[in-house]
C-alpha cells in the first residue's frame, strides 16, 4: 500500500443521517427521562420553550374552517406531536431513527395518526397540507437541507423552527449531519438566504424564545409556499 492510499483510508467520511440519528437515540446524547427509552432533548420537554410552541401552532391549525393535514418532519419522542394530533384532520409522523418510529406506533394510536421511518432529504413524503420541522434542519449538512427544501415544495405551508445566535450572524455554515447545530460556529439557519433562496409567497413570525445564559433564540416562522 503506497502513502496516498493510506491517506485515503484514514480519511474519515460523514456517518449516514440514519445511523447518526439512531445512535443518538440509543445512547441518550440528548439526555434521557425516566419512564422512556428516546428522548429528544430539553427543547420537546421544557415548558418554557414547548408551552410557547403549541399554542403558536395550536393558534394557526385552528384558524382553518375545515382542518388541515399536517407532516411532522423529525417527529421525536412525540411529546410535541402528540398535543397538536386533535387539531388536525390527518396527522403524519416521520423521523428517520427506525428505534423512535417503532417505539411511537406502540405508543401512541389514534385514527388520524400514522408514523413513517422515512429520511426527509431523500425518501418520497407523505401527502399533506402543511409541514412541521421543529429543530430539525439544522442538524443537517447544507446538501441535506437543500434536498429537503426541494421536497417542501410540495407542501402550501411550512412551519419552520430553527435555533439561532442572538443578534447579528452568519447564515448557512456548512457542517456534517448529526448531533451538533450551527451555533458553535455563531451560525444558524436562514432558508431564505444563500445557498438556498427558498422561495415563498409570504413568511409570517410565529414565535421568538430567548434562552437563558445567552444560548440564543428559537424562531418559529410560518411560509405560505409557491
Amino acid at each position: 500500500m503506497n502513502h496516498k492510499d493510506g491517506n485515503k483510508q484514514r480519511i474519515k467520511k460523514p456517518w449516514p443521517t440514519k445511523a447518526a440519528m439512531e445512535q443518538i437515540y440509543d445512547n441518550g446524547l440528548w439526555g434521557t427521562t425516566t419512564g422512556a427509552p428516546y428522548y429528544s432533548g430539553s427543547g420537546s420537554h421544557h415548558p418554557d420553550i414547548v408551552a410557547p410552541y403549541i399554542n403558536a401552532v395550536t393558534l394557526f391549525l385552528n384558524s382553518f374552517e375545515d382542518p388541515i393535514s399536517v407532516c411532522d418532519m423529525g417527529c421525536g419522542d412525540f411529546n410535541i406531536g402528540k398535543q397538536l394530533v386533535p387539531h388536525t384532520k390527518n396527522y403524519e409522523g416521520v423521523d428517520v431513527a427506525s428505534n423512535v418510529i417503532a417505539h411511537n406506533k406502540k405508543m401512541f394510536q389514534k385514527e388520524n395518526l400514522k408514523f413513517h421511518c422515512l429520511d426527509i432529504a431523500v425518501d418520497p413524503l407523505p401527502v399533506a397540507d402543511c409541514a412541521l420541522l421543529r429543530q430539525v434542519l439544522q442538524h443537517l449538512s447544507n446538501s441535506e437541507i437543500q434536498s429537503t427544501l426541494n421536497q417542501l415544495r410540495g407542501y402550501k405551508y411550512v412551519v419552520l423552527t430553527e435555533h439561532l445566535p442572538e443578534g447579528d450572524f452568519v447564515p448557512n455554515k456548512d457542517i456534517i449531519s448529526g448531533q451538533g447545530i450551527r451555533l458553535k460556529s455563531q451560525s444558524g439557519l436562514d432558508v431564505l438566504a444563500a445557498p438556498f433562496h427558498f422561495k415563498v409567497k409570504e413568511a409570517r413570525h410565529l414565535l421568538s424564545t430567548r434562552l437563558d445564559k445567552g444560548r440564543g433564540v428559537i424562531e418559529t416562522i410560518l411560509y405560505e409556499v409557491y
